[in-house]
């Protein structure tokens, strides 16, 4: 009988460190990461690796639901193998467990799972359409969606240049100009 935690992001840099700290704190044996892929896929390496070692009476525990999933189909047939495989499941933020081996985590359990996959997946449909809503608009008053390309010519990079030759550092140089560090480093190596 193992406990198995399973963490995810969207994005290749955001970090899981809050979700691996509480799903270590709930006694996970081991912890699957999936880093910078979406919860719409159903196919995820690190997902597809966990449920290929779990057994009956594994106990499966993610900080919050839609870190498993975030489309509801998808999510709640996750969840249906899971109890026809004896499979635990424990959602540590949104209070939801289930133990298909009793009473744990009956008809309100699956009606609680339910309503939050939902709620991920609209939030995460909104979100779409408001990106796809914001481009048209952009497109339709001749202007590009996303960011601005940034040029060697760009008064930034030009300002960031002439304080390092004055013998700024970039931490400094990037408090004057309004960007992190980061960024000055990345106008700083760009070819003149």
């Amino acid at each position: 009988m193992a406990r198995l935690g399973y963490a995810r992001v969207s994005l290749a840099d955001q970090n899981t460190d809050l979700q691996i700290r509480e799903l270590e704190a709930a006694g996970c044996e081991r912890i699957y990461k999936d880093q910078g892929i979406s919860g719409t896929r159903v196919s995820r390496p690190e997902l597809d690796r966990m449920l290929d070692r779990l057994g009956p009476g594994d106990e499966v525990v993610v900080w919050k639901l839609d870190r498993l999933g975030r489309n509801t189909r998808n999510l709640l047939e996750l969840l249906d193998a899971f109890k026809s495989r004896g499979i635990k499941f424990r959602s540590l933020r949104d209070g939801i467990a289930t133990d298909p081996a009793s009473e744990v985590g009956g008809a309100m359990a699956q009606a609680m799972v339910t309503m939050i996959s939902a709620f991920a997946q609209l939030e995460r449909d909104q979100l779409s359409e408001r990106t796809k809503a914001g481009m048209a608009a952009a497109a339709a008053n001749g202007r590009m969606a996303g960011r601005r390309e940034v040029t060697t010519d760009h008064e930034k990079v030009r300002k960031a240049r002439e304080l390092r030759d004055r013998g700024l550092k970039p931490s400094d140089i990037g408090k004057i100009i309004g960007a992190s560090r980061a960024t000055v480093y990345r106008y700083l190596s760009m070819n003149a």
